[in-house]
C-alpha cells in the first residue's frame, strides 16, 4: 500500500517503505536505541538489524489520510524505557509529518529486547 497526499496540483503517493526508512532512521537517532529488530522474534532470538535493513523492524498502515507506525527496537540497558520510547515517538512522528506532510495517527513502540552496551 502507499499513503496519497491530495494537493491543488494533484495526487503523491508515497510508498509504505519509504516511510518505514524515514522512521527506522529518525529511530536511530535517538538516545537510548541499541537497534531495530524483525517484526517477528517467534523463536525467542533477537536479531539486530544493519542500517539498509531498518525498514524490516517497521511495519507502517496507511488508513484514510491517516498512518500508523509500529516499530520494534531493542533498547539499552539502564536507561528508562519509557522516556527512550516517548523520544522516539516525537522524533518518528515530527519527521515523518514534516518530510511527507502526511498525518501519523500513531506510533506504537515494540521493545523486543535490552542489552548491555560496552
Amino acid at each position: 500500500m502507499s499513503a496519497k497526499l491530495v494537493n491543488e496540483l494533484g495526487n503523491i503517493f508515497i510508498d509504505d517503505e519509504v516511510l518505514a526508512s524515514i522512521a527506522g532512521i529518525s529511530a536511530m537517532e535517538c538516545y537510548g536505541l541499541v537497534g531495530m529488530s524483525k517484526k517477528s522474534t517467534g523463536n525467542g532470538l533477537v536479531e539486530l538489524l544493519k542500517r539498509e535493513n531498518l525498514g524490516k523492524g517497521v511495519k507502517v498502515r496507511s488508513e484514510d489520510d491517516k498512518i500508523i507506525i509500529d516499530l520494534f527496537i531493542v533498547v539499552q540497558f539502564g536507561i528508562r524505557i519509557s522516556t527512550v520510547a516517548q523520544n522516539i515517538i516525537d522524533k518518528v512522528k515530527y519527521n515523518i509529518e514534516t518530510i511527507t506532510g502526511l498525518a501519523v495517527e500513531t506510533v506504537n513502540i515494540h521493545i523486543q529486547g535490552v542489552r548491555v552496551q560496552k
